[in-house]
């Protein structure tokens, strides 16, 4: 079962693509991938024009069946959007006795319908990202190519330690990897965020992933809802999702992942 919480403090850095592209790479090698979106900004829906019958809230708070807020993205990819009123079922369910561990309540007789889930959360620390990374127990962080995503990456790897030392004995959640974003060689600042990064897995044993190129394919797909396979099937961020995804699959298949070398945009 592949369980991934796609996350950083630091806003812009592609989770949403990231989520969005993953899940659609995993759906069309046969899995059937469900992704959760527990960001309030709810950019999931919109980047793919989705028309959800009920959304993340409605499931926490109205208590509709998770079938019933479910919408189907593509065969094989369902999607439980969200919208503002996250924030609202975030502050109804916090203080709750065991609310960290709300996602792997809620989804442990549901999940079995699935191979991956994939979850998207805020770019802050927040009851609902502790919900993904306690339910996952594995977060890909993505890091765009400037100093604030690299200092969010960090509080992300951050976030782990701290929920592995404060909440139950067997809980081991982990930073799965970091992948670098829209990269551009001809950028100065792409060199020095890569040795950064570069020294971070050296130092904490987290394996860097990517990256992934940047490709105005990545806008354009979004602006005409669509997923990148759909807009643009020769995509050079496609490609490198697809490479992604075929290493993610081989790492829980329960062999060891080797990250990709990374390429020359």
């Amino acid at each position: 079962m592949i369980r991934i919480v796609v996350a950083n403090q630091r806003g812009g850095s592609a989770k949403s693509t990231t989520t969005a592209t993953l899940a659609r790479c995993f759906a069309d090698r046969g899995l059937r991938v469900l992704v959760i979106d527990a960001d309030p900004q709810g950019s999931l829906a919109v980047i793919l024009g989705l028309n959800p019958p009920a959304f993340l809230n409605d499931l926490l708070i109205e208590k509709l069946a998770i079938r019933e807020c479910v919408v189907s993205a593509r065969p094989g990819l369902d999607i439980i959007c969200g919208n503002r009123f996250t924030t609202d079922a975030e502050t109804k369910t916090m203080g709750l006795p065991g609310s960290e561990f709300l996602f792997r309540h809620l989804l442990a007789d549901y999940e079995r319908g699935y191979d991956a889930v994939l979850i998207d959360v805020a770019p802050s620390i927040s009851l609902f990202q502790t919900c993904a990374m306690v339910y996952t127990q594995n977060v890909l962080v993505p890091v765009d190519m400037d100093i604030l995503s690299v200092q969010g990456a960090t509080s992300t790897i951050h976030a782990c330690e701290t929920l592995n030392r404060m909440l139950e004995r067997g809980l081991n959640i982990r930073p799965l990897g970091m992948l670098p974003v829209k990269l551009n060689r001809r950028l100065a600042v792409t060199e020095m965020v890569l040795t950064t990064l570069a020294s971070i897995s050296e130092r904490r044993d987290i394996p860097i992933y990517g990256p992934i190129r940047t490709d105005q394919s990545v806008v354009k797909a979004a602006a005409d809802r669509q997923f990148i396979a759909d807009y643009d099937p020769k995509s050079k961020a496609l490609e490198d999702y697809e490479q992604l995804a075929s290493e993610l699959i081989c790492r829980f298949g329960k062999t060891e992942a080797v990250p990709i070398n990374v390429k020359t945009a």
